[in-house]
């Protein structure tokens, strides 16, 4: 796949079908969305091209609201769109400028100028340019002038997608991981550098990695008890149990995500670790006495292990 970030330098595309959108999670709905742009590609002999925004738009419309989370970052939605297959990947730079062109100049001077789309697929309410002026009637008017087809994504279609989305960050955020992994297509997972902490947990008998996530934005699940696999530089994951938290145990102020590799005593420091959401084991709680922690900890440690088998 063919990642582009300039406008002023994308190639000449074969029969582009495109489409376009956040493409956040490159969950199962989008997948459906994909297929339909692999299809029609097949049919012409085309390039599939997905045309994405960096930064997410509701950052720059909305930027007083500071609540986005996102299910993937842009080198994670990158890596999973390679492993879908797809010709071209088009990062377009979101601007207040870029939101605000008009309805028939994004049609004209960037979607036609810019691509000479064979095909566009969008969903049936998909609106752009500014003040959302734009959508599937313009498409529609001007099809024949300029000589692209037309796909239209289903009304239901369009709502499972959505649907599929809200779901997976409302699953995320209440723990239920299961149910986001089923609406992903995969498991969830969030790549953090392990970073120097208390060592509390080694005091413990438990040695934890504490990671530091590279994006701020990066969604991060509910606080508590996971079981989880952990992948160190790409390498093969292993089994792991995870901590999402503010240790009330210790009176912590801070949130932490710390993962105990099982049988691994490996200096880490300053590594990368990918860890997969596999299953929600426990909320957190506070414990009187270090002991009672110690031996919750050694049931969380059985039943992660019994979870991942």
């Amino acid at each position: 796949m063919q990642v582009h970030r300039d406008l002023d330098q994308l190639p000449e595309f074969r029969n582009a079908i495109i489409t376009i959108g956040t493409f956040d999670g490159v969950h199962a709905g989008h997948r459906f969305i994909i297929e339909q742009l692999q299809q029609a590609a097949k049919e012409c002999h085309g390039e599939t091209v997905i045309i994405t925004f960096d930064p997410h738009p509701r950052e720059v419309l909305q930027p007083q609201s500071n609540t986005l989370r996102l299910l993937t970052t842009l080198p994670e939605k990158i890596a999973l769109l390679e492993k879908e297959g797809i010709d071209h990947l088009v990062v377009v730079p979101f601007t207040k400028a870029f939101s605000e062109m008009s309805a028939i100049s994004y049609l004209e001077d960037f979607l036609i100028q810019r691509f000479r789309p064979h095909t566009i697929i969008i969903g049936y309410d998909h609106r752009f340019g500014h003040n959302r002026e734009g959508g599937l009637e313009l498409l529609e008017a001007e099809q024949q002038q300029y000589g692209f087809q037309l796909i239209e994504i289903p009304k239901q279609v369009v709502h499972d997608l959505t649907v599929s989305s809200t779901k997976i960050r409302n699953s995320l955020n209440e723990g239920a991981v299961q149910l986001a992994n089923e609406l992903l297509g995969y498991t969830y997972f969030l790549t953090g550098t392990v970073c120097h902490g208390d060592k509390m947990g080694r005091q413990l008998g438990y040695p934890t990695a504490n990671l530091q996530l590279a994006d701020s934005r990066k969604l991060i699940p509910a606080e508590g008890i996971y079981a989880v696999r952990a992948s160190i530089n790409g390498q093969a994951p292993l089994p792991a149990v995870m901590s999402i938290g503010n240790r009330p145990t210790f009176n912590g102020t801070d949130l932490r995500l710390e993962v105990h590799i099982f049988d691994f005593n490996q200096d880490i420091y300053d590594q990368q670790v990918t860890v997969s959401f596999v299953d929600y084991i426990r909320p957190n709680r506070k414990f009187e006495k270090i002991e009672e922690l110690v031996a919750q900890m050694d049931l969380d440690s059985a039943k992660a292990r019994e979870i991942l088998g």
